[in-house]
C-alpha cells in the first residue's frame, strides 16, 4: 500500500474517534474535538489526492478507495448532526425536516453513483470522481464541520451567555448554516447528475453488447439455415 493510499485509510481510521467524542458527553469540549477531528479527516481527502498525482502513484485502488472513504465520512457527519439531539430532544440541524430531506437526497445521489461503479466495474471501466464531486464533497465537509462546531455552541457556549443574546446568536448562525446545507444538496444534485451525463458511455456500452449479442445469435441461425 502506497503513502496515499495509507493517508486515505487513516481517514476511515479517524471515524470511529469523531463518533466517539461527538457522543462523548462526559468529555470535556468532546464536541470540539470531534469537530477538528472531522477537519483533520476532511483535509486528508485533499493531501491524499496531491501527494498521489504529484508521485505518479494514482492507482485504481485509490481510486476506489478515496470514494469509500469520502462517502463514509461525510454519511457519518450527516448522521451525527441530524440524528443525535443536542438540547433537549431537537437536532442540531434546524428545521429537522430539512435535515432529513437533504441527507436523503444526499444517500440517493451516493447510491446512484455507486451503482453506476459498479456497473462500469464489470465492464473493467474505474470511474474516477470528477471536478463537481470533489466540490460537492468539500461543500458537504464544510457544512457539517460548521454544525459539529455549532453543536459545541450549543452544548459548552450558550449556557455562558444570557437568554437574550443566544437567541439572537442561534438564529443568525442557525439561518447561515441552513443555506450552506441547501446550497450542499442542491450541489449534491448537480454533481450527480453531471457525473451520470458524463459517463453516459457505460449504459451504451451495455447496449452496443446485447445489440452484438442479438447480431451473432442472428448470424448463428443463418447458418444453421
Amino acid at each position: 500500500m502506497n503513502t496515499p493510499n495509507k493517508i486515505t485509510l487513516s481517514r476511515l481510521l479517524l471515524i470511529p474517534l469523531i463518533v466517539f467524542f461527538y457522543l462523548a458527553d462526559f468529555i470535556p469540549y468532546g464536541r470540539l474535538v470531534g469537530a477538528i477531528l472531522f477537519v483533520v479527516a476532511s483535509l486528508t481527502d485533499f493531501v491524499d489526492g496531491r501527494i498521489a498525482r504529484k508521485t505518479n502513484q494514482v492507482t485504481d485502488l485509490g481510486k476506489f478507495f478515496d470514494t469509500i472513504a469520502d462517502k463514509v465520512l461525510t454519511m457519518t457527519g450527516f448522521v451525527l448532526i441530524i440524528a443525535v439531539p443536542i438540547t433537549g430532544t431537537a437536532p442540531v440541524v434546524w428545521p429537522s425536516w430539512l435535515g432529513v430531506v437533504c441527507v436523503i437526497i444526499m444517500l440517493a445521489r451516493e447510491f446512484i453513483i455507486s451503482a453506476l461503479r459498479q456497473l462500469a466495474a464489470a465492464k473493467g471501466n474505474v470511474l474516477a470522481a470528477d471536478m463537481t464531486g470533489k466540490i460537492k464533497a468539500t461543500l458537504q465537509f464544510i457544512s457539517i464541520a460548521l454544525y459539529m462546531f455549532y453543536a459545541f455552541f450549543l452544548t459548552d457556549i450558550t449556557p455562558l451567555l444570557s437568554s437574550a443574546t443566544t437567541e439572537r446568536v442561534t438564529g443568525i448562525v442557525g439561518l447561515i448554516l441552513m443555506i450552506i446545507l441547501a446550497c450542499a444538496t442542491v450541489l449534491t444534485l448537480y454533481s450527480g447528475a453531471h457525473y451520470l451525463i458524463q459517463n453516459k458511455f457505460v449504459f451504451k456500452t451495455e447496449k452496443k453488447a446485447e445489440n452484438k449479442v442479438e447480431e451473432n445469435s442472428e448470424n448463428e441461425e443463418t447458418e444453421e439455415k
